[in-house]
């Protein structure tokens, strides 16, 4: 898919905010929700999304979208951070096929990163178990920030 073109309704992101797939949640507010990817590249990935805007990527969103999920993500990254205390965090947001998007809804990636843990590959992780999401995606909640 290149950085044009119609907004797919049924893309897995589309049907997880229609309640059509489960997802682990981390939070979620009438404009945003954080989840835990179920693909992730280090333990306690979690992906944050508009529920308002049909922009596939970041050439496409509404600026009023882009602030509030920007915020969100702030504050995500600061719960993944006290949460798992890791050694860092990759923040990532892909645009088109060709800059590494698999998922054609606006989506930012909160990895956390450990020195002596090496990160799995985009789109190359094995799929998780929900029930191994949930504790974390838990303890990451118990950490945010009041909103």
């Amino acid at each position: 898919m290149s950085l044009t073109g119609p907004y797919d309704p049924d893309n897995i992101f589309a049907k997880i905010l229609r309640g059509e797939i489960p997802a682990v949640k981390v939070w979620e507010d009438d404009h945003v929700l954080a989840f835990m990817d179920v693909f992730p590249q280090s333990e306690g990935h979690v992906l944050v999304i508009s529920k308002t805007s049909q922009a596939r990527n970041l050439l496409e969103v509404e600026l009023e979208v882009l602030t509030r999920l920007t915020a969100a993500v702030h504050r995500t990254a600061r719960a993944v951070d006290r949460a798992l205390t890791p050694d860092g965090l990759s923040i990532m947001q892909f645009n088109g096929e060709a800059g590494g998007q698999t998922v054609f809804h606006l989506h930012v990636h909160i990895i956390p990163r450990w020195a002596d843990r090496p990160m799995k590959g985009h789109g190359h992780a094995p799929m998780a178990e929900a029930a191994n999401l949930r504790p974390i995606a838990e303890r990451i909640a118990a950490a945010l920030d009041p909103g």
